[in-house]
């Protein structure tokens, strides 16, 4: 097949080109630029923000050898899991719920998609005070109406974790409910109706025709989610820094105070964000791989 290069191609071509050009700058400009800069002055010792000195993998070497980073990491495994249990099936299920509701619809909506739009620090402080483990806050003043004592919920290293995880889900969910829910709206109504004439019950209708047909997104969410709680920060760093002893620390948050905390030192800071950034293509890579079998 021979190509033709007309004069209208060639002027659409780049009329296209011109369109596409300041979102591919800005792209490369505020997002890869960054990444490149941030991997090549790992590799220096930093002064400010300032490369010094070459020091190869220095920076690296002095990060993996901590004691605290294979914590970190498992705290940041820890809250990867979590958040696949507590945070993960919940969305699907309103999104099912939701589309099953005849009446009140665009109201839950609403109501699930709220807490999305408030600033993430204002929702961390929302819930220091309802996990306060003084009689100050909500689940202990609840508790002592029943005559129950007090209990330290994020100051208990057993239990920090998953309760960070509840504030982090009752935060971002409603987003993905929608994004569910479209794409259960978007099934063809002709299937929904050839199960109805063959009897199909609710649970058939969902394994037979909507998890199917949500399979794909499933998949695609999954990884997002994975990726956005291995970057966590906001709710450790604003809720218990941390602690107690290090049980909520993350790759992030470790990040952040080798930066801003432990004296400066942002080539360790670069090491961390590095070695998460690696993990995290990997993850991505995976994701291509599941991906590229389901569609053939």
């Amino acid at each position: 097949m021979k190509l033709s290069f007309n004069k209208k191609n060639i002027k659409t071509n780049i009329s296209g080109w011109l369109l596409l050009l300041p979102g591919v700058f800005l792209f490369f400009y505020l997002i890869w630029r960054p990444i490149f800069i941030g991997i090549t002055y790992s590799f220096f010792d930093i002064r400010g923000f300032t490369p010094i000195k070459f020091v190869g993998f220095e920076n690296y070497r002095y990060v993996l050898s901590d004691t605290d980073f294979l914590r970190t990491l498992k705290n940041t495994i820890s809250y990867v899991l979590w958040s696949l249990i507590i945070g993960f099936p919940l969305p699907v299920l309103c999104a099912i719920m939701l589309n099953e509701m005849i009446g009140f619809k665009q109201y839950f909506k609403i109501s699930f998609y709220l807490p999305h739009i408030m600033p993430a620090i204002a929702v961390s402080i929302l819930w220091v005070n309802i996990y306060a483990s003084d009689g100050t806050g909500l689940l202990n003043s609840v508790l002592q109406r029943f005559g129950v004592a007090p209990y330290k919920w994020i100051q208990d290293s057993k239990t920090v974790i998953p309760l960070l995880i509840i504030s982090s889900t009752w935060k971002g969910f409603g987003s993905t409910v929608l994004y569910y829910i479209a794409a259960i709206q978007s099934v063809n109504a002709e299937l929904y109706e050839a199960t109805r004439i063959d009897g199909c019950g609710f649970l058939n209708r969902v394994r037979y025709v909507i998890l199917p047909h949500l399979t794909p997104i499933i998949l695609l969410m999954l990884i997002m989610q994975i990726i956005g709680v291995f970057q966590i920060l906001d709710a450790p760093m604003v809720m218990t820094d941390g602690g107690p002893n290090g049980a909520s620390m993350t790759l992030a948050l470790t990040a952040y105070k080798y930066a801003f905390v432990y004296h400066n030192r942002v080539g360790e800071a670069l090491a961390v964000n590095v070695v998460t950034f690696i993990m995290l293509i990997g993850l991505t890579f995976v994701y291509y791989r599941a991906e590229k079998k389901m569609s053939a």
